[in-house]
């Protein structure tokens, strides 16, 4: 009987370590594997990738124009029809209850639901995405299907009224006593002065 003081691994699945610099004739002796001299011989020595010895690398020397859309690009995690037939009749399937159920996993942009499999009982389905084949099977079980509501931007009871009280009480600024002689004396420059009519 298998116990914890008797296991062992598979065989094949464990080999010897690969002994260097053990003599000439065991093929990995004197140089162990590493050739003559130069920067990968030494200890420690290694090549970044794409690193051409000093030479413009290929990277830099191609061109470089137009628009990439892959910084855009929205992933979606992808679930079948034949995995839905875990969930009971009747129940709603959405994000929350596909993460429950371990079908979705990290954060993708939405979940796209393909036609692969049969599904053997009605569901409610609220996902962001469906394909044709999917929604046909979906509704010929008597399921239906539905696109998740978008959440509302959540704000708090009279926070809108707060900032208004808050704008009124504040006192308008203080003007400096320079500030006031160069008013007064823009608005005496700019009243026309009356011409004196001679008798």
């Amino acid at each position: 009987m298998l116990r914890l003081h008797n296991l062992r691994p598979r065989p094949g699945a464990r080999h010897r370590v690969k002994r260097l610099g053990i003599g000439e004739s065991s093929g990995h002796g004197k140089t162990s594997g590493k050739g003559h001299k130069g920067q990968k011989a030494r200890s420690g020595g290694s090549i970044r990738l794409g690193f051409e010895g000093g030479q413009m690398p290929l990277i830099r020397r191609l061109p470089k124009r137009g628009f990439n859309n892959a910084a855009f690009h929205k992933q979606y995690a992808i679930v079948n029809l034949s995995d839905l037939n875990q969930f009971k009749s009747g129940s709603i399937v959405n994000e929350e209850s596909l993460r429950d159920a371990k079908l979705v996993r990290g954060r993708p942009s939405g979940i796209k639901i393909l036609g692969d499999g049969e599904l053997k009982h009605s569901l409610t389905i609220q996902v962001v995405k469906i394909s044709a084949a999917a929604r046909e099977k979906i509704e010929k079980a008597g399921g239906s299907f539905s696109k998740p509501e978008s959440k509302p931007a959540l704000v708090e009871a009279g926070a809108v009224e707060d900032e208004k009280e808050a704008a009124k009480q504040t006192p308008a600024p203080k003007q400096s006593a320079k500030a006031i002689s160069r008013t007064t004396t823009r608005k005496a420059s700019s009243t026309p002065k009356k011409k004196s009519v001679k008798k």
